[in-house]
């Protein structure tokens, strides 16, 4: 398990994490957002002892990352893929992580293989694909069968296989009773593997909530109607707040209200159901609505023609 209590790191007058306080459970993937500069990088790596935290702590198990006799067998980490000595092969650099937490070397053969990479193991780094790197930054994270592991943009570079591949791993690991923190900027990916969401914005937690939970919280519920008295439906449910979309097919989007009140009200009123149905809402939609007024970076729409430049 991973707790921080009031985390903050400041870089002189930058504040890069504000009182962070968060408890990140086993037997879930726990999935990590924010906006570029949020302080998700910088608090992934206050976990890892890499930065010192300015005041507030942070413990794996209940200790400092720095007190672990063999952090490897505690805690397994992937936050740049590319930070591996190029010369080495990646057999050469899984065995010196081995020997150096006390692990035997029949491991390394083991994570090999568990990510894909027995048959290019004596091959040299330098010579790998950013995907390939991806999957050995893995290994290394899972060389000391550690409890927790953390992972940073793990499927950057992969194909479609690998990351199926890599949400079917976390998953399981999961599964297992193990500790799974999980930082991705692809909505897409964070909704289909994480059971658990902590969000960041300018420095502070500003959401902690299951992923199911999160999204209801932060989209208004859509549902499509059709009705044959369309124009009285539409007239009675604005009254009441909703708001009403009105689609080429005959078909209504009603926002702000769910279907069982929309059916309520037709009831009520004697308008006949063709269609009723709930919309499903996205983590993508739910985490733009909560971080918009969170980002630091806003990219300007294009205008007027490109060509000579």
């Amino acid at each position: 398990m991973i707790e921080a209590k009031h985390l903050t790191k400041r870089y002189g007058k930058t504040v890069a994490v504000d009182e962070v306080c968060f408890t990140v459970r086993p037997g879930q993937v726990t999935g990590f957002l924010g906006p570029n500069g949020a302080g998700k990088s910088t608090t992934m790596r206050m976990i890892l002892g890499l930065d010192t935290p300015t005041s507030g702590e942070v413990s794996v198990d209940g200790k400092p990352y720095r007190q672990l006799s063999y952090p490897l067998r505690s805690v397994g980490a992937l936050l740049e893929a590319r930070a591996i000595v190029g010369g080495r092969s990646a057999a050469n650099h899984l065995n010196w992580l081995a020997d150096s937490n006390g692990i035997a070397r029949r491991r390394v053969t083991e994570v090999l293989d568990i990510v894909g990479l027995s048959d290019v193991a004596g091959k040299r780094v330098g010579t790998f694909s950013l995907g390939m790197n991806q999957r050995l930054g893995i290994a290394a994270a899972l060389i000391g069968d550690p409890q927790t592991v953390m992972f940073d943009e793990p499927i950057n570079g992969l194909d479609p296989e690998g990351i199926v591949w890599i949400r079917n791993l976390m998953k399981s690991l999961a599964a297992e009773g193990r500790t799974v923190f999980l930082s991705s900027h692809l909505m897409s990916e964070m909704a289909q593997t994480a059971d658990h969401l902590l969000v960041i914005g300018r420095g502070r937690i500003i959401a902690d909530a299951s992923t199911d939970e999160f999204i209801n919280r932060n989209t208004a519920p859509s549902v499509r109607v059709r009705a044959v008295q369309h124009t009285d439906l539409a007239e009675t449910l604005s009254q009441r707040g909703a708001l009403i979309e009105c689609g080429s097919d005959g078909a209504m989007v009603v926002t702000g209200m769910d279907s069982a009140a929309i059916g309520g009200i037709a009831s009520a009123h004697d308008i006949t159901l063709v269609e009723l149905a709930p919309l499903g809402t996205s983590l993508e939609e739910a985490y733009f609505d909560l971080t918009k007024d969170e980002t630091d970076y806003h990219a300007g729409q294009l205008t007027g023609s490109t060509k000579g430049i």
